[in-house]
Formats: structure tokens, C-alpha cells, sequence
């Protein structure tokens, strides 16, 4: 169900949704989903289709891409949504958790109004001509950090899936190196990169690339703003925390508020 080569040329060159114009980029940890093979074959067999060029790292339409997805949930929304498309974009979408607060970060940094945050993601989260593009630092669908699917696949040339963490140190230079290159020629304003556990790595990377720059740790203010590390890469402010933009195991005392959070960072500035 899952080919070779279109899961190497997904590895290799899938980051994300969006466009790298986009004056803010989201990083997440990993490209979320990933519960049945058949959901990722669908992904990798519509990037190989629609994304061709080798050696690329390409950001896609993720409205495109989700109507290629088909909705695997039991219960009463299976009979509602026939796949993620409907299920985000459509008449009848569902807010996500994560997204919500993303829209509310992009707002509070512009300073703008907070909108009706499911018409904003229905209409205009991560599409190719929005203010935010959403890019995965590991590639590969995974519904959590304790489930490893692709252990399973027995492809010769990819050994190195045996093991989340060979996986992990695999594809990490060639990630961290993708994304900081295209922040060196996009230059966009603000880039966030959250619910990331490897914070040290992730800022030697940073300053082997650009040694001028200089991480500060901002301390969190509960229910307003995380802790996270901050640097002045080019004209970039770019932002490092462990947090995740949503509620971890659902406790309120886990959250904070994302639109004060990206008035601060502007403040800042």
C-alpha cells in the first residue's frame, strides 16, 4: 500500500501547507494523522502526483490535499464528513484545537481584531495566499509520540523507520537545514516552532547557521504566554518553546492565551 518511492520523495521533500512567502510560519513537531496505512498512502500517493521535482522542499495546498484524504472516524461523524476537507474547510467543518490558537497568535501579532476563528480556518488557515504557513519538521504521519506505525514496513532501503528515534536522526539535518535556508531568502517576520523536545539541538542548528544570532529564554507567564527562546535571525524573530497550542491531557492550568502571546512578541520586537 505504501511505495517506496513515494515515501522517500514525501521524506525528502514534503514540509508542510502554505506558502513560503507567508510573513509567518508555524512549525509543528510532526505531520499529525497516521492512524491506517490507507491515510498515508493517500497523502504520499497525492504529493507524488501533484508535487513532482526532486530535491524541492515544497509547501502544498493543504485544502487540495485534504479533499484526497478520506474521513476514517467511527461514530456519529463518520456519516458527516467523506473526508478531512469536509471535515476543517467545508460547510460543516470542525474547529481544531491547535488552529484556533495558531489564527489567535497570527491576529495578536498584527494587532488585528480576533475573527471568527472557524470562518477563518475554513477560508483562509495555511491556504497558499494566508499570512501563516503551517510546516512539519518531521515529515512522516503520526498520531502521537508513543505510536510508531512505520516499524512495521518492510521496505529494505529504509531501515532507518525501525525506530522513531533512527528515524528522528535521519531526516534532522537535512529538515533543520531546509528551513533555516528558506528563512535566510524568505525573511519572514516570525517563525514559531512549538511542542518541540529537542530545544538544544534545534538552537545549535540555529547558530551554526547564523552565528551573529543570539537565543534569550523568556520566562512563562501562566495562562498568558509560554516559555520559549527567542533570536533575531536576519530580520526574522524566530521562536523555540516546548508548548504545544492547545491544552496538554486537556487541563486548563496547561494553557495559555495565544493572541496576548503574539502581541508580546510584537511588542518586543
Amino acid at each position: 500500500m505504501i511505495e517506496a518511492a513515494k515515501l522517500k520523495h514525501w521524506i525528502d521533500n514534503f514540509y508542510g501547507y502554505g506558502s513560503w512567502h507567508a510573513p509567518i510560519w508555524f512549525v509543528g513537531y510532526e505531520e499529525g494523522g497516521g492512524d491506517l496505512p490507507e491515510e498515508v498512502a493517500e497523502k504520499l500517493n497525492y504529493f507524488y502526483r501533484n508535487h513532482p521535482s526532486a530535491d524541492q522542499a515544497t509547501l502544498c495546498d493543504i485544502r487540495t490535499l485534504y479533499r484526497e484524504v478520506a474521513f476514517r472516524v467511527d461514530g456519529p461523524r463518520a456519516e458527516v464528513f467523506a473526508n478531512l476537507y469536509e471535515h476543517r474547510f467545508d460547510r460543516k467543518a470542525v474547529i481544531h484545537g491547535y488552529w484556533k490558537n495558531l489564527i489567535a497568535f497570527v491576529h495578536g501579532y498584527r494587532n488585528k481584531k480576533l475573527p471568527d476563528l472557524l470562518e477563518y480556518q475554513k477560508a483562509s488557515f495555511a491556504s497558499p495566499s494566508s499570512n501563516e504557513a503551517w510546516i512539519q519538521f518531521y515529515p512522516l504521519p503520526s498520531p502521537n509520540n508513543h505510536a510508531w506505525y512505520y516499524a512495521w514496513l518492510d521496505l529494505p532501503a529504509f531501515d532507518f523507520l525501525k525506530s522513531r528515534d533512527r528515524y528522528q536522526e535521519h531526516v534532522y539535518q537535512q529538515r533543520i537545514q531546509s528551513i533555516l535556508r528558506n528563512i535566510k531568502v524568505y525573511k519572514p517576520q516570525v517563525v514559531l516552532m512549538y511542542g518541540m523536545d529537542n530545544i538544544n539541538a534545534l538552537k545549535e542548528s540555529v547558530l551554526s547557521f547564523f552565528p551573529d544570532s543570539k537565543f534569550k529564554m523568556v520566562k512563562a507567564i501562566p495562562h498568558q504566554i509560554p516559555q520559549h527562546h527567542r533570536a533575531e535571525v536576519d530580520t526574522t524573530i524566530l521562536l523555540i518553546t516546548t508548548q504545544i497550542p492547545g491544552l496538554r491531557h486537556g487541563r486548563t492550568e496547561t494553557g495559555f492565551d495565544w493572541q496576548e502571546f503574539g502581541k508580546i512578541v510584537r511588542e518586543n520586537s
